[in-house]
């Protein structure tokens, strides 16, 4: 079978499960459960990730918000990526390439923040596929297994196909919003943002500073960024020049 004869069987398969599916089921997570289905994996997440220009003059940083996670295992993984800032989510949307990793525990080094805590959540294995439009990446499709075992030659294809399929479809959603940014999928995460500047405000230190202060809270009391951000908004949580991080 051809490449593009895949692709048309795997798109008449999407459009099958969709209308199967219940009417309140958005196409995303139709597709979610076709990868784990499709190529033997356990769960599924789709995450988008656009940079965002610091106003202080310090770069650029990703912006993420999750598109759509097929249980929690996946959500928690998103989130935990968000948090330390690593994992092969953000690995693959910077090179534009897939990240297989068939052994996470092997990865100790590569992701020291993000390896042990996706070990503890359930993840044995995770791989990550850039989405993409030409040279310009929306994100990353990442699925994992409960147990360390390679994506086979046909389902790395497969993935690249299903990656696609994503892509076009957050781009359809995307031109129902009327904008080419899309930074308004990752209003689950505003908070952080708001925390950031209130952060840099209040230590006079850079966002991007400020934003690292947040993730190494997070990070060494064990807590969500979105809970410490949340914290931190709403004036539970000020924190002070004391908890720069060693």
């Amino acid at each position: 079978m051809t490449e593009q004869d895949r692709r048309a069987q795997l798109w008449a398969k999407l459009l099958a499960e969709e209308q199967k599916a219940p009417r309140s089921a958005s196409r995303m997570s139709v597709l979610g459960a076709l990868c784990v289905s499709e190529l033997t994996v356990t769960g599924a997440g789709a995450t988008v990730l656009s940079q965002q220009q610091h106003g202080d003059g310090d770069g650029q940083s990703p912006r993420r918000g999750l598109v759509h996670a097929t249980n929690a295992v996946s959500t928690g993984l998103e989130d935990l990526q968000l948090t330390v800032g690593e994992g092969p989510c953000l690995d693959a949307f910077a090179s534009g390439g897939p990240v297989l990793i068939a052994d996470l525990a092997r990865e100790t080094a590569r992701w020291p923040g993000f390896t042990p805590g996706a070990l503890k959540l359930g993840a044995a294995a995770v791989f990550s596929f850039p989405l993409q439009v030409g040279v310009v990446r929306l994100g990353s499709l990442d699925v994992y297994r409960e147990t360390p075992s390679p994506l086979s030659s046909g389902e790395v294809a497969d993935a690249l196909i299903l990656a696609d399929l994503a892509t076009a479809t957050i781009m359809v959603e995307l031109d129902g919003h009327a904008t080419e940014d899309s930074s308004w999928l990752a209003d689950e995460h505003a908070e952080i943002h708001q925390a950031s500047g209130m952060v840099q405000v209040q230590l006079g230190i850079t966002t991007q500073a400020a934003l690292l202060r947040l993730r190494a809270h997070a990070y060494t009391h064990q807590q969500e960024l979105s809970d410490v951000a949340r914290q931190v908004v709403t004036r539970r949580l000020r924190l002070t020049p004391d908890d720069e991080p060693a």
